[in-house]
C-alpha cells in the first residue's frame, strides 16, 4: 500500500482564488487590503519567503509594502517603524520576517504590533485567544495544517492526534487547534519516551521538530495520515521534511511531501489572515 499523497500547492492555490474573489468584493467597498512586511538584514530563506509573499499578494489584490532594513537597524528604530504602521490605516496587516537580528528582542517588537494587525498570530492577545477559543488570528502554519486536513476530507474529531514538537509557531498552537476540532491531542518533544510506542496509537502525526527523516515508517501504524511539517537538508543538501518520506508513504494512508506540502498553505493562509484583518477593520461582517 501507498499513501495518497496531499497536495499542498493545489490546496493552496484554491484558498487564494477564493481570497482573490473576497478581496474583490473588498475593493467594491472601498477597501484595499494592505500587507506590510518587514525585512531585518539579508537572510536569504527570509527573502524567499518575503518574495512568495509578494507574489502572493498581487495575485489576489492585497497591496504590498515592504520595509528591508539593514541588519544595523537598531532595536527603537524597528519599533518606531512598527508604531507608525499601526496607526496606517491603509495597512490592515503588519509581518515583521523572523529571526530577527540578534541584538532586538522579538518577543519585544511582536508586542508592539497591533493584535487587530498581527497577522502572523504571534502576539500573546492571539495567543491567548486561541488558548480559551476566543476568536483571533491563528499562526499560519497551523491553520494550514488543519486545511490540509480538512480539504482532503480527513476527519478530525475523535482521532488521536500526535503532534511531534512543542515550538510557540507550530506544536502548541497546532495541539490547540487539533484540540478545538474534538482530537484527542499528545504532544511529544525530544525528552518524551519511548516515542514509537505513542507513534503507534495515532491516527493522525503532525511532525514539527526540526530533525531530518526523524520519524520512520517503522514507528507509524498502517493507515496512519502524516503532516509533515518539517523543513531541513539531508546530508546531500537536498530538502526534506522530519518524515522519512519514503518508509512513512509505505505505512501512511495519506502524507504531505517536503516541499509542496505545507510550506505553500502558510503562504495561503497569511493571506487568509490579511483579508480578514481588512474586514474586521472595515467593519465588514
Amino acid at each position: 500500500m501507498s499513501a495518497e499523497l496531499i497536495d499542498g500547492k493545489l490546496i493552496a492555490a484554491s484558498i487564494k482564488d477564493e481570497l482573490k474573489e473576497k478581496v474583490a468584493n473588498l475593493m467594491a467597498q472601498g477597501i484595499t487590503p494592505g500587507l506590510a512586511v518587514i525585512l531585518v538584514g539579508d537572510n536569504s530563506a527570509s527573502q524567499v519567503y518575503v518574495n512568495n509573499k509578494k507574489k502572493a499578494c498581487e495575485y489576489i489584490g492585497i497591496k504590498s509594502f515592504s520595509y528591508e532594513l539593514p541588519a544595523t537597524t537598531k532595536e527603537a528604530e524597528l519599533l518606531e517603524l512598527i508604531e507608525a504602521l499601526n496607526g496606517d490605516q491603509t495597512i490592515h496587516g503588519i509581518l515583521v520576517q523572523l529571526p530577527l537580528p540578534k541584538h532586538m528582542d522579538e518577543q519585544k517588537i511582536i508586542l508592539k504590533i497591533n493584535p487587530t494587525k498581527d497577522v502572523d498570530g504571534f502576539h500573546p492577545q492571539n495567543v491567548g485567544a486561541l488558548s480559551i477559543g476566543l476568536e483571533g488570528f491563528v499562526s499560519c502554519t497551523p491553520a494550514g495544517v488543519i486545511q490540509l486536513l480538512k480539504r482532503s476530507h480527513i476527519d478530525i474529531a475523535g482521532k488521536q492526534c500526535v503532534v511531534v514538537g512543542r515550538s510557540n509557531i507550530v506544536g502548541k498552537p497546532v495541539s490547540m487547534l487539533l484540540l478545538r476540532e474534538h482530537a484527542t491531542v499528545t504532544i511529544c518533544h525530544s525528552r518524551t519516551k519511548d516515542l514509537t510506542a505513542v507513534l503507534r496509537q495515532a491516527d493522525i502525526i503532525i511532525a514539527a521538530v526540526g530533525i531530518p527523516k526523524f520519524i520512520h515508517g517503522t514507528m507509524l501504524k498502517q493507515g496512519a495520515v502524516v503532516i509533515d511539517v518539517g523543513i531541513n537538508r539531508d546530508e546531500t543538501g537536498k530538502l526534506c521534511g522530519d518524515v522519512d518520506f519514503e518508509s512513512c508513504a509505505l505505512q501512511a494512508s495519506y502524507i504531505t511531501p517536503v516541499p509542496g506540502g505545507v510550506g505553500p498553505m502558510t503562504i495561503a493562509m497569511l493571506m487568509y489572515n490579511c483579508v480578514l484583518a481588512a474586514t474586521n477593520q472595515g467593519g465588514i461582517i
